[in-house]
């Protein structure tokens, strides 16, 4: 598509319209540890970490794509690896000021997995210096690399506090998420009439949303 046609406005647009998908509308979110290069201790033979250190876990919002899980056989038995595939919003990411990196960790669910590859998803309209995010594989963490609790929702089965989401909140451009909307901060649109919206549980009616409160 022509630079005619496709200006920076509409780049604005097309990344505030994905972004509306990814924090108003989905709400899927994983947690990202960054690993300490600079204070991890490598092991001169193997050029591994036996103990990673990482910074504190970044709250980031995503796609995830569940692969179904792998199972191999060893000497020491049965062993089952889960594999993803996480989709990042391009432009949230760089606001935010994460760098991500292959060799990192993430939770999601009970699970921490390591980020085995990172790239670049598509390129918008054939403009090079734009793309719409980053696409990570990601497979289950061995034992022992990363041992931290995992942070919630986890799965229903278990009585941690945070075992299961009973609210989700719109972002909206709240800068306090670190969520940007380039056209409403240009000026370009106003601010959404209604502002975020929740849904939240509410006695016997297990959720309230939009024009349901009484």
């Amino acid at each position: 598509m022509a630079r005619l046609f496709i200006t920076p406005r509409e780049i604005d647009m097309i990344s505030d319209l994905t972004k509306e998908i990814h924090k108003d509308v989905i709400g899927q979110v994983l947690y990202y540890y960054p690993v300490r290069e600079d204070i991890t201790k490598v092991h001169d033979v193997y050029e591994e970490a036996p103990e990673k250190i990482f910074d504190p876990p970044i709250e980031v919002d995503a796609r995830l794509e569940w692969q179904a899980k792998e199972v191999s056989t060893d000497r020491f038995g049965h062993h089952s690896i889960l594999s993803m595939t996480i989709y990042l919003h391009y432009r949230d990411v760089i606001d935010r000021g994460i760098e991500v990196k292959e060799g990192d960790y993430v939770s999601w669910g009970d699970n921490f997995f390591e980020i085995t590859s990172s790239r670049y998803d598509s390129i918008i309209f054939g403009q090079i210096e734009h793309v719409t995010g980053f696409v990570l594989t990601a497979k289950t963490a061995r034992k022992g690399q990363i041992d931290l609790q995992p942070i919630g929702p986890t799965e229903e089965i278990y009585s941690d506090s945070d075992a299961v989401q009973e609210e989700f909140a719109q972002q909206r451009g709240d800068a306090t998420k670190g969520d940007r909307r380039e056209l409403v901060e240009d000026g370009i649109i106003e601010q959404p009439i209604t502002g975020a919206k929740t849904v939240t549980k509410r006695g016997a009616n297990k959720s309230s949303f939009y024009g349901d409160e009484p």
